[in-house]
């Protein structure tokens, strides 16, 4: 697949759970309740214990798309790949991430606030450029501003967003949203409660 058609994939899906869990075995439950509901897409981010080997499991299964969060350096990013990460996430702008994605095809979203992040985060090699945190920055409103000046940029806005203000930020210009704890409940999934992660994730499909 290549890095148009992820990023495809990515705006047909609209929404890609942030999968951030204190324990594997809580990630784990998580994709499977998720999946139970219709995701095929997740984003499994790098604090969570054993997330490589994690990303290597889920990565075995062709009817899902799985991507690496919060990766901290290229030699994470490799691992990654290797483990058969499809994209990769950092919040930040990190130039020394993008040559192993390009190498393996795989799509880069690289982490902005201000229109002056976005052109670093452009410079340095995203091919999408996630704005975190979004919902402290302005909400749909500041992805707006910032589409009307990167028109054409595939802009995914992360944090504090909801089911409630999905259609506003792909309204705003966002191509697609990253939803952590609206959808990752971790003390629903501690507590076994499988219908409220199921019905979070219907509310947003």
């Amino acid at each position: 697949m290549s890095q148009a058609a992820l990023i495809q994939r990515l705006r047909t899906a609209r929404v890609v759970p942030v999968v951030r869990t204190r324990s594997v075995a809580h990630a784990e439950t998580a994709v499977e309740w998720l999946r139970g509901a219709g995701i095929r897409i997740f984003e499994i981010t790098m604090t969570i214990p054993g997330a490589v080997a994690l990303i290597g499991r889920l990565a075995k299964d062709p009817d899902l798309l799985i991507g690496a969060g919060t990766v901290p350096d290229a030699a994470t990013v490799r691992a990654c790949l290797d483990a058969g990460a499809r994209f990769v996430v950092a919040p930040w702008v990190d130039a020394g991430l993008s040559l192993s994605c390009r190498q393996a095809g795989a799509a880069l979203m690289l982490g902005a606030l201000t229109p002056t992040e976005v052109r670093a985060a452009l410079a340095a090699g995203a091919d999408v450029v996630k704005i975190f945190p979004a919902s402290s920055a302005g909400g749909p409103s500041h992805i707006k501003a910032l589409a009307s000046v990167f028109p054409g940029v595939a802009f995914c806005p992360t944090g504090g967003v909801e089911a409630s203000n999905v259609a506003a930020y792909l309204s705003a210009g966002a191509a697609f949203v990253g939803m952590g704890g609206a959808l990752v409940d971790e003390a629903r999934i501690a507590a076994g409660d499988r219908a409220a992660i199921e019905a979070a994730a219907r509310r947003v499909l």
